[in-house]
């Protein structure tokens, strides 16, 4: 079993309109409302990928019966921990053109005796886990360093999608996988990180610092991975996008798949990037079809990098 820390629930809504006009009044398509946040795409992927998968997050009483039963119908048993504020509400507008503009709220203090019960409810399913997986947002009040103390305090494989502050302290306890995309590099760095050249140099800068496995996504443009073993940077060139929101959570699910079944890093990322994808070509926001999965999982290029 995977256990995932998606502490930062949230609802998903997506939209279409012809083109949006900011200042204007903009006339959409009745929302496409889901359980989301990052978690929940990552764990949706792991269940499609046949990987028994716990979800620790909150949940507040208007939504607990609706996210429970979407989520066991999806193969997910969600622990979820109540909230006494609303869930947070992250709002997609897909214009026709495929451009995609988002809305995320922050979320509210949901206060100390949850966070508490967040932490006690992680801990004790995470040790009956082979791995963990920390993503996304806290909620409100959570130190940055949270991530990265479970990291080190935790005696199985963590990994861990975080940004800013949470990124920070998460490279420095040096986890089994970090896997920040191409922004969330250059934020860390202080440098742009615009191509795979500069992927594969902070992954394995990364790598020198003590994370076992060193993971970059860079979009359309692929991803880059290091470990003991190597250095592979792995693409796919799709047509037809539709809903790129999410992609990088269903590269995780994959990625952490493939790890945790033996497939050595290499044909991880060749999974992870044809759920990315296969995300991409969908318009649920998170979620992948096994069969597209395994349609593209031979087209994706994964090559040895030599430096």
């Amino acid at each position: 079993m995977i256990t995932v820390a998606g502490f930062n629930s949230a609802i998903d809504r997506l939209v279409d309109v012809f083109a949006l006009r900011p200042g204007t009044v903009n006339r959409s398509t009745p929302a496409d409302e889901r359980p989301g946040g990052k978690g929940v795409h990552v764990a949706q992927t792991l269940a499609v990928l046949g990987m028994p998968v716990t979800l620790v997050g909150l949940c507040d009483d208007a939504h607990a019966a609706e996210f429970s039963e979407r989520l066991r119908l999806r193969g997910i048993t969600f622990r979820a921990v109540r909230s006494p504020v609303p869930l947070r509400q992250c709002l997609a507008i897909r214009e026709e053109s495929g451009r995609i503009t988002e809305v995320l709220e922050h979320g509210e203090d949901p206060g100390d005796d949850t966070r508490i019960v967040l932490d006690q409810v992680l801990r004790h399913w995470a040790v009956e886990s082979e791995a963990l997986v920390c993503t996304g947002s806290l909620p409100a009040g959570f130190g940055a360093n949270y991530y990265a103390r479970v990291a080190t305090e935790l005696p199985l494989p963590c990994a861990i999608d975080a940004s800013g502050d949470a990124l920070r302290a998460a490279a420095d306890a040096s986890p089994w996988l970090l896997k920040p995309n191409a922004a969330e590099a250059s934020d860390l760095l202080g440098a742009p990180v615009t191509n795979l050249a500069d992927a594969t140099a902070v992954a394995r800068a990364l790598h020198a610092r003590g994370v076992r496995h060193a993971v970059l996504t860079m979009g359309g443009q692929g991803a880059v991975g290091v470990d003991a073993h190597g250095i592979w940077q792995a693409s796919l060139q799709v047509d037809g996008v539709r809903n790129a929101v999410g992609s990088g959570d269903c590269f995780l699910g994959g990625l952490m798949a493939s790890l945790v079944r033996g497939e050595g890093l290499a044909e991880a990322l060749r999974l992870a990037v044809a759920c990315g994808a296969a995300n991409a070509l969908g318009d649920e926001t998170g979620f992948v079809r096994l069969d597209t999965v395994e349609g593209l999982r031979p087209l994706v290029r994964v090559e040895a990098w030599h430096s």
